[in-house]
């Protein structure tokens, strides 16, 4: 069956938004579907319903999700925003009775014959407590037999392999695979989506990307902020499922992953599942965990202060693990993946950190003169790429400095915009694109390596501790130590971010300079 077209070849699907009054739709979903309609991959014929239990009227509705829509001031964008909320409705009801789903096909119905539409996509921005009775409603009263269904799944996908398969089981009872789209949005981030084209396209990494020239690789997530207020939903997760398992695994499988046989969706999702079977599960010796405290200075309340955190909770809100590959290529090469809030900056980074030239080995060079190359992917902020290596300084001596190739979005793309994560993934659903989407496959296999630590990580029984760090700190004071058990060499020599290269696109960005020494942990 094919979807409606516009002359540009995008399909026209009539957008239904579940949970349209929560946090995840006002705060992304709404944003990223203007942002498709601003820059034309939204057709002016598409509509827009909301579901969800909150009962408001169509005004409420529109300046609820208008409110967290930025950069309007301009008269284009403010003529596009109206145009966008006219074609956004809304209908309330509950997620386990079909009277709500029957007053919501009545409005699909009616829009869909004023525009002469016939496909639908279904966006489930919702608690995984509704996922089943959601899906089981929409199948029942508002599954069209006139066009195409998609179904966009928000994680989490479960708790543990058990529920994951029990859902996966559910939805898979409902709904085709093929129509099923579940989203991690760090798959739509611009730097992870370039992770394939750097590999795969570039003799100079594609040559040495092994275990004969790379020490080991640090994937890493720090958040700034705590809670906030949010701490009953995040208890009952953990940083380990709630960043590392999907995140960050998403992460490494692109960068651990065989070529694939084509750029075709179900190619590229077989040989991310090809490398994720070849590790097995997290074991507890490899694992530290953290929960942060008051800052040092008193500024900043701890975890356990946070009054949605139930009283002495011993959820991790940090986590830094080592996985292992057993195949060929990475036999030998710990993967390192760090995630955490209330941490010392806000950012997300691959480091892959290659071996000692040869030359060093036979004392050519010391190890403070002849450091490691580091390949650095920045995911956020400021999107780059660069490639620390050891030259020259200028004059008339042989001292040597840490420098680097640098590819930085800020001054390299000036009149080009990164788009949002969300708005590349709802265009790739809109356009039946799979590949940037998690198979049921590729998601059985996470969370097989996950499940018996995060076991052991429930029971708080004390066999693996939970250090308490500062707010604002780099993380728990044995991460230095951690890491350096799987290889990793911290620069003897100083490093900077180089001003010149960032400040003439971005001025704020200069305190990168200083932060860089420090963020290698």
């Amino acid at each position: 069956m094919t979807a409606n077209t516009l002359s540009n070849g995008r399909p026209v699907f009539t957008i239904v938004v579940l949970g349209a009054s929560g946090d995840l739709a006002k705060k992304k979903t709404f944003p990223a579907l203007f942002g498709l309609f601003l820059h034309g991959h939204i057709a002016p014929q598409t509509r827009i319903v909301g579901y969800a239990r909150t009962k408001m009227d169509r005004p409420d509705f529109l300046k609820r999700i208008s409110q967290h829509i930025k950069n309007t001031t301009t008269p284009k964008v403010k003529v596009a925003l109206d145009q966008f909320l006219d074609q956004c409705t809304y209908v309330s009801g509950v997620y386990d009775q079909d009277g709500g789903f029957q007053d919501l096909e009545k409005e699909l119905k009616r829009v869909e014959h004023e525009c002469k539409v016939q496909d639908r996509l279904f966006y489930m921005a919702l608690p995984p407590s509704v996922f089943i009775p959601v899906a089981n409603g929409l199948k029942k009263n508002c599954y069209t037999t006139k066009g195409i269904n998609r179904l966009i799944v928000e994680k989490p996908f479960g708790m543990d392999l058990e529920s994951s398969r029990t859902l996966s089981k559910a939805l898979g009872a409902l709904y085709r695979e093929d129509e099923i789209y579940r989203i991690d949005h760090y798959l739509g981030k611009e730097m992870v989506k370039n992770i394939m084209i750097l590999r795969f396209t570039n003799q100079i990494f594609g040559s040495c990307w092994d275990r004969d020239h790379i020490s080991n690789v640090q994937i890493t997530f720090k958040e700034k902020i705590g809670t906030e207020g949010r701490g009953g939903y995040f208890d009952e997760f953990g940083i380990m499922r709630d960043v590392m398992q999907n995140h960050l695994f998403q992460i490494l499988s692109l960068i651990a992953m065989e070529a694939p046989a084509s750029l075709n969706a179900e190619d590229i999702r077989n040989a991310k599942v090809d490398v994720l079977r070849t590790i097995p599960p997290v074991i507890e010796s490899e694992v530290l965990l953290g929960q942060y405290g008051r800052s040092e200075d008193g500024a900043h309340p701890s975890y356990l202060e946070d009054d949605t955190v139930p009283k002495g909770s011993k959820t991790a809100t940090f986590a830094a693990a080592a996985f292992h590959i057993h195949n060929p290529r990475w036999e030998g090469v710990p993967f390192v993946l760090k995630c955490g809030k209330a941490l010392d900056q806000q950012k997300v980074e691959i480091r892959i950190q290659f071996k000692e030239m040869a030359a060093n080995n036979n004392n050519l060079f010391g190890k403070d003169v002849a450091a490691r190359n580091e390949l650095v992917i920045r995911v956020q902020p400021e999107e780059a790429v660069y490639l620390k290596m050891t030259q020259k300084l200028p004059g008339l001596g042989m001292e040597t400095v840490m420098s680097e190739l640098n590819l930085s979005y800020n001054s390299r793309f000036t009149n080009l915009q990164v788009p949002d994560a969300y708005e590349n993934l709802i265009l790739d659903a809109i356009m039946g694109e799979q590949s940037n989407f998690v198979r049921s496959d590729e998601l059985d296999e996470a969370w097989r390596i996950f499940t018996p630590i995060l076991h052991k990580i429930d029971r708080h029984d004390g066999s693996i501790p939970v250090e308490v760090y500062p707010y604002g700190s780099r993380g728990p004071k044995q991460l230095p130590e951690f890491i350096r058990r799987f290889g990793f060499e911290r620069h003897l020599q100083p490093y900077t971010w180089p001003e010149t290269s960032q400040t003439a696109a971005n001025p704020s960005s200069a305190a990168a300079g200083s932060a860089e020494t420090e963020s290698k942990l």
